[in-house]
C-alpha cells in the first residue's frame, strides 16, 4: 500500500474518532436522534471528509442499520436507553469506521458495555500478518461469554477497501473455521457485539439506509435524476433518503422505483431475536508487517 493511501486511511480514521467522540457527548435525555446524526455528519464535512455511511444510532435491542429520517423530530433519547453510535468517514473513498456504546442517564448495562469494549481490545492485540481470524473470533466469543453475555454470532467485522465498506473478508465474533488469515496491508473494521438476548439478529423491517447496486434504465425522469445523484455523490457507499432531497422533487416515489428496478437495495434494521439489549465497540485497524495500527 502506497504512503498516500495510508495517509488517507489515517486521516479518515482520525476524523471518525473525533466525530464519534463529539457525537457521544451530544447523547442526552430528550435530545433528538436527528440532531445527533446531523451534528456528526456536519462535523465530518467541516473537517474536509465525507460520511462513509449514514450515522447509525441503534438503541436497546437494535444492533445496526438505523438512522433517523428527516421527519423523525419526535424520536428522542430516553433515560435508560443503551445507544450504539456508529460513525463512518471516507477521504477519497478510503474509510474509517468506529463505534461505541453509551447509556443514557443510568448505569444498568455497564458490564455489558465493558464486555464488548474489552473484547475489541483483545482482538486488536491479537492482530498481525498471518493471524487466523477464526482465533480472533474465538477470543471475542470466549471473553464476552466469560462476562455472562453472548456475542452476536451473525454479525461480523469486515475488510475495507476504496469505496467498499464490506470488501470480502469477515472478522467473526465467534469461532469460525471458515475464516481467513490476514495479510499486511489489509484494513479491517473489528466490531464485537454483546447481548443478554439470543445472540442472533434478524431484520424483518427495511429501514432508510440504501446502497447503489447497479445503474440501468429506469421508468421516470425523476427516478433517473435520483439514480444519477446517488451514483455521483455516494458511489457504492451506503446513503440515506435525507441526503437525497436535492436530487429530485419526487423522492419517495423515485426511491420506490429504484428499489423495484434493483438499482438500489435497502439495509434491514437488525434486532436481537430474543429482544435483548445489545452493546457494540468498533475500531478500524491496518495490518502492518509487525502487527496492526489502530486508525480510529
Amino acid at each position: 500500500m502506497d504512503i498516500e493511501t495510508v495517509e488517507k486511511y489515517r486521516l479518515a480514521g482520525k476524523i471518525a474518532r473525533e466525530a464519534l467522540k463529539l457525537g457521544v457527548e451530544k447523547i442526552k435525555e430528550n435530545v433528538t436522534l436527528l440532531e445527533v446524526a446531523q451534528y456528526v455528519e456536519r462535523t465530518i464535512y467541516e473537517r474536509g471528509a465525507k460520511p462513509a455511511f449514514p450515522v447509525n444510532i441503534a438503541i436497546d435491542n437494535v444492533a445496526a442499520h438505523f438512522t433517523p429520517r428527516e421527519t423523525d423530530s419526535q424520536l428522542k433519547f430516553a433515560k435508560g436507553n443503551v445507544v450504539k453510535l456508529d460513525v463512518g468517514v471516507h477521504v477519497d473513498g478510503f474509510i474509517g469506521d468506529t463505534a461505541m456504546t453509551v447509556e443514557v442517564g443510568t448505569s444498568n448495562y455497564t458490564d455489558m458495555i465493558k464486555a464488548s469494549k474489552e473484547a475489541l481490545e483483545i482482538a486488536i492485540e491479537m492482530l498481525g500478518p498471518g493471524v487466523d481470524l477464526s482465533l480472533v473470533g474465538e477470543a471475542i466469543e470466549n471473553h464476552i461469554k466469560s462476562k455472562g453475555f453472548l456475542p452476536i454470532e451473525n454479525l461480523t467485522g469486515h475488510s475495507l477497501e476504496k469505496y467498499n465498506l464490506h470488501a470480502g473478508i469477515s472478522v467473526p465474533n465467534v469461532k469460525d473455521s471458515k475464516s481467513k488469515k490476514v495479510e499486511a496491508g489489509t484494513v479491517l473494521a473489528i466490531e464485537p457485539f454483546a447481548t443478554n438476548g439470543a445472540g442472533h439478529v434478524d431484520g424483518k423491517k427495511c429501514g432508510n439506509i440504501y446502497r447503489l447496486v447497479r445503474v440501468r434504465p429506469v421508468k421516470t425522469e425523476d427516478a433517473k435524476m435520483l439514480m444519477d445523484g446517488i451514483s455521483t455523490h455516494f458511489n457504492s457507499l451506503p446513503f440515506t433518503d435525507r441526503w437525497c432531497g436535492s436530487f429530485t422533487k419526487k423522492l419517495d416515489e423515485s426511491l420506490q422505483i429504484l428499489l423495484r428496478a434493483g438499482v438500489i437495495s435497502s439495509y434491514p434494521i437488525l434486532r436481537d431475536i430474543g429482544n435483548g439489549i445489545v452493546t457494540q465497540a468498533e475500531h478500524t485497524v491496518m495490518i502492518t508487517t509487525e502487527g496492526c495500527e489502530k486508525l480510529t
